[in-house]
Order: C-alpha cells, then sequence, then structure tokens
C-alpha cells in the first residue's frame, strides 16, 4: 500500500486556489468600492459588495478545505471530507443573500437616480471580469481534477461576479451612450445580474447537498464492481454502494465465494478485492467488502 495518496495532493492544490481566490476577492472589492464610489455606479458599488461577500466565501472555502484534510479520529472516522461540502452548501446560500441584497437596493435606487456614472468606471469592469473569468476557468480545472464540491462553488462565485460586472458594464455603457433619461440603466443591469446569480447559487448547492445526503455515486460503484469481479475466487458481486466524502469515495460492497471457502481464505480475499479497487481508483479511500455464499443471495441490504 502506498504512502502517498492522491487525495492529499489535490487537498493542497485546493488550499493554494482558495488562498488566490481570497487575495483575488480582496484586491477587487477594494477597486470597485472606490471607482463605484468615484464613478457614481451604483451597479460597481452592488458589485464591490458582492466581492465583499465573497471574501468571506473564499475563507469559508478555505477553512472547509483545511478540515476536510484532517485524517479520520476517534470521533470522525470516516474523516472529515464533509466539510467540503458544507463549505460548498455556505457559499451557496451566500450568493442568494448577494443576489437578494442586490435586487432590493438597486430597485430602491432606480427612483432616486439623478447623476450618469463615470466613463472609467466601464474600464474597471471590464478589467474585473477578465480576472473574474480567469479564476472561474482555474478553479473549475481544478474541480474537475480533484472532485472538490468546495471549490467547484468557489469557481461559479467568481463566475457569478463576472456576470455581475458584465450587467453592470452593460448597463453604464446605456447610460453613458442614453444620456439624460438613462441614467438608472446600470440599476437594471444590477437588478438582471441577481437574478443570474440567484440562478447560479441554486446550482451550486445542489452537487453539496446530493454528497451531504450520501447520494449514490454510479460511475464509482460500477467501476469498483467490475475490478472486485476480475479478482481471483470472486464468485461474484452481490451489491456494490459508493458515496463522496470531499475529494475521496467509500465504497461498501457484498461479495459471492464458494460456500467451503474457509473464513482465514475469506478474509485474505476481501483484503484482496480492497487493495485492487483501492490499486485502481486512488480516489477511493476505503472499501468494506462483506462475504455471501455463492448462489445464495441475501436480502441486499449494505452492513
Amino acid at each position: 500500500m502506498t504512502e502517498k495518496r492522491e487525495p492529499i495532493s489535490a487537498g493542497l492544490r485546493n488550499l493554494r486556489i482558495a488562498l488566490l481566490g481570497l487575495l483575488v476577492n480582496l484586491t477587487l472589492a477594494i477597486i470597485k468600492l472606490l471607482a463605484g464610489l468615484l464613478g457614481n455606479s451604483y451597479a460597481l458599488i452592488a458589485d464591490a459588495v458582492e466581492s465583499m461577500a465573497d471574501i468571506f466565501g473564499s475563507v469559508v472555502v478555505w477553512g472547509g478545505i483545511r478540515i476536510a484534510r484532517q485524517p479520520p479520529d476517534e470521533k470522525h472516522p470516516y474523516g472529515h471530507g464533509k466539510a467540503e461540502a458544507l463549505a460548498a452548501l455556505v457559499v451557496g446560500m451566500m450568493l442568494v443573500g448577494a443576489a437578494i441584497g442586490i435586487a432590493v437596493e438597486a430597485v430602491r435606487d432606480v427612483s432616486q437616480r439623478q447623476e450618469s456614472p463615470a466613463a472609467f468606471t466601464l474600464w474597471v469592469l471590464l478589467a474585473v471580469v477578465a480576472v473574474k473569468e480567469t479564476m472561474y476557468r482555474i478553479g473549475r480545472r481544478a474541480e474537475k481534477k480533484t472532485g472538490s464540491s468546495a471549490i467547484g462553488a468557489d469557481a461559479w462565485h467568481h463566475r457569478s461576479d463576472a456576470i455581475t460586472s458584465v450587467a453592470a458594464a452593460i448597463g453604464i455603457t446605456i447610460a453613458l451612450i442614453g444620456g439624460e433619461g438613462y441614467e438608472a440603466a446600470d440599476n437594471w443591469a444590477a437588478i438582471f445580474a441577481s437574478a443570474i446569480i440567484l440562478f447560479n447559487a441554486v446550482r451550486i448547492m445542489r452537487p453539496p447537498l446530493s454528497e451531504l445526503m450520501d447520494a449514490e455515486q454510479g460511475d464509482i460503484a460500477e467501476q469498483a464492481r467490475r475490478i472486485a469481479v476480475a479478482v481471483k475466487d470472486v464468485g461474484d458481486v452481490e451489491k456494490v454502494c459508493a458515496r463522496k466524502s470531499g475529494t475521496s469515495y467509500w465504497v461498501d460492497m457484498h461479495i459471492e465465494v464458494e460456500p467451503a471457502m474457509s473464513v482465514n481464505d475469506a478474509h485474505d480475499l476481501a483484503h484482496r478485492v480492497k487493495d485492487a479497487v483501492r490499486k485502481k481508483m486512488p480516489e477511493v479511500e476505503d472499501v468494506l467488502v462483506h462475504i455471501e455464499p455463492l448462489g445464495r443471495r441475501g436480502n441486499g441490504d449494505i452492513g
């Protein structure tokens, strides 16, 4: 059994990306807030407020990944991987709050706007879009490599911020081109952006909710079944279940063996099955193997 496991290196990579996101969000929040105040753009100020929420979200993601990397202990024999799903869920809920807050403030300010935003705010927003889209792509690549729901949620948080900035840029452009009577265009853009953010928030929360509810991981279970049934002396595989925790998976299976096989030999076979699955599937943290007599199917329950 090798000492170096992929989930550990994946965790370190995710920590670095989460920290980078935190620094980016902090820098952009300051830039957008100053530009919005000086340039008279509510949409840019609202965008800055969301970036401030992003800072807290990045802290949550960073903390969730750090906790998830802790090894199993007496109170948490299955490890701490669920911390990543909880972090992702918190980020999604924060996006819901940000979307509602931006929409409420924008609607309230529509009837009160008197001045058009400054032209330089448009260039600030275009720069923000470029940075945020880059962070989104970095996060999505990391999510595909490591399977981290927290990093995936943080990536979509960056994309939501980019969408908000695009909407604000469109609103500011309309206000600048239209002139008098179009001053509130960036407020309407902020309202539109909040709807998109809300949609993305719902999308973000689905995977971590599924993970927290131990939803069946069909592809992982089927791959583990194929590996197990190919192990010598395994007559058949009765049932396989798999669940996700952080960047790792936990597999439970029933294998069928010849009824005359000794307890000692069956025990050794179970370890061979476990080792075969973990060797070919490094993302699998552990495999629980239950022995059944060949030809006498049980009730199919895992346990």
